[in-house]
């Protein structure tokens, strides 16, 4: 590891808690009267006071701040942060634009951190999800039985709105903590089930603890892919789940992989895209406005809120998207130009897949294959329905994939 002089360390990040000076250690408190400028809400602020230094309070937007900070490099500058400035905080923003070795950070115990500690939790088994200037439906697949979740909320607003979510899902008799103010005079901790949550005058600044108890008819997102097809609203326009299982374990989805879903439908490839993991992005390309609403909502119900959704038609919408791991055609294979743009957009590696119900899409899909090499397969699904007081099988329209590796 390289010597790193403290002269070179000109941005101090400093977390401070809801007891304010009081709580910053020896060091984090010389930080701060070192610097000449001092940044933060005007919470932050007003908690490290008093101060000598000139202040700013971030502005809308809060890049104009950013570039304030950056203009000051060399020069003593202190940003405040609630808790832990890298777990969900500006810290992680800041390091993105100036180099670790310019920065010393005082973090201190994150709200997750604290809540854990007030209800006897172990955090490492506690799903952790910030709320604050996030899509509120990211909450969604981690609503699991006997699940322990600590959601970060964005104002007094969001309990009930949580409430009113786990009631919806037929969670009601869910636990619902909400923790105020934690580590400084005004702080409380209340509880209410989710059913006739009736907490009153929450403050702002609060964290919220869950203990989900389902219900039988409880909505839960499965954690696989393949997901029942009344999960999703469609036109028909859809990947049925068997399908959808098959075409997800084609893509091999990756840990902060970034799918392009052209033809997206109903969205649902895209959306199990996301949901196979948290940092995994998608972009859902879809012609037609009414189908781009209904992915939307399928998105938001699911827990993939998230989910970039592009109006318009392949090729052209393609151009100026970030460059994707892999890619699913569920339409529009035959339509010029957008096997060659998928194509040409992957990375060494990366994957294009694509499903035909067609002969033509199926003989483009031959074509691929001679050219490109890959697998070729075709998947054929029945499923048992009423044949008047009887019972038979109905088949679907067989699915020829091809899964093509990028050299």
């Amino acid at each position: 590891m390289p010597d790193i002089s403290s002269d070179a360390r000109w941005l101090s990040i400093v977390g401070i808690g809801e007891d304010g000076r009081a709580g910053l250690s020896p060091a984090a408190a010389a930080a701060l009267d070192a610097a000449g400028l001092v940044v933060g809400g005007a919470r932050h602020l007003a908690l490290a006071a008093p101060l000598r230094a000139e202040t700013l309070t971030w502005p809308s937007p809060i890049a104009d701040g950013y570039a304030a900070i950056e203009a000051r490099r060399g020069r003593p500058t202190c940003v405040l942060a609630t808790g832990d400035p890298f777990h969900y905080g500006v810290g992680a923003e800041l390091a993105r634009r100036i180099p670790a070795a310019e920065i010393a950070a005082y973090p201190q115990a994150s709200a997750f951190s604290l809540a854990a500690a007030r209800l006897g939790w172990s955090l490492p088994e506690v799903a952790c999800v910030s709320l604050h200037g996030r899509s509120f439906e990211r909450i969604v697949p981690h609503l699991q039985p006997g699940a322990r979740v600590l959601a970060l909320s964005w104002d007094e607003t969001t309990p009930v709105r949580l409430a009113a979510l786990l009631v919806e899902r037929a969670m009601g008799g869910s636990e619902v903590v909400v923790l105020e103010a934690m580590g400084g005079p005004r702080e409380r901790v209340r509880r209410a089930r989710a059913e006739g949550f009736g907490l009153e005058a929450i403050d702002p600044l609060n964290t919220v603890a869950i203990t989900v108890t389902a219900g039988p008819d409880a909505r839960i997102v499965p954690l696989v892919p393949g997901r029942d097809d009344d999960w999703y609203e469609s036109d028909g326009q859809l990947t049925k789940a068997e399908i959808r299982a098959i075409t997800l374990s084609a893509l091999a989805p990756r840990a902060g992989g970034l799918l392009w879903d052209i033809g997206a439908g109903s969205g649902s490839i895209g959306i199990e895209w996301m949901l196979s993991h948290p940092t995994n992005r998608a972009v859902a390309i879809e012609a037609r406005a009414d189908r781009v609403e209904r992915i939307a909502g399928n998105a938001a119900r699911l827990g993939a809120p998230d989910l970039r959704i592009v109006a318009g038609r392949a090729p052209d919408a393609l151009a100026g998207l970030p460059a994707p791991d892999a890619v699913f055609i569920g339409g529009g294979a035959t339509v010029a130009g957008v096997v060659e743009a998928a194509w040409a957009a992957l990375p060494a590696g990366g994957r294009l897949v694509i499903n035909a119900v067609t002969l033509e899409t199926e003989a483009r899909l031959a074509a691929l294959h001679a050219q490109h090499g890959g697998t070729m397969r075709r998947l054929a699904v029945s499923r048992l329905e009423p044949v008047g007081g009887m019972h038979g099988w109905r088949a679907a329209m067989p699915v020829t994939q091809w899964i093509g590796v990028k050299p």
